[in-house]
């Protein structure tokens, strides 16, 4: 008589978590966001450096950290949306 047992079948597969994809490339979307809030955090010190040097006027220094702040909020929400609205996997 044989008495060996049969294998057991392998478990089912997980079900696998999906993954929230940008609506465009993620990693693209992170990399020019970080560039362009890199860029408006330097432009925004020289600006303070040179307004407190005396170099430029300080309604120059108000107007320059605004519009980098500005741009900066911008490409920081347009990352979030682009994680919402995006297809996922």
């Amino acid at each position: 008589m044989n008495l060996t047992v049969p294998p057991t079948p392998p478990p089912p597969p997980l079900p696998s978590k999906r993954i929230r994809r940008g609506f465009l490339d993620k990693d693209k979307v992170k990399a020019a966001s970080f560039v362009t809030i890199t860029l408006c955090l330097i432009i925004s010190v020289v600006a303070c450096i040179l307004a407190i040097w005396d170099f430029t006027k300080k309604d120059t220094l108000f107007r320059t950290v605004a519009t980098c702040a500005v741009i900066a909020g911008g490409m920081m929400a347009f990352g979030v949306i682009n994680e919402l609205y995006g297809p996922k996997e």
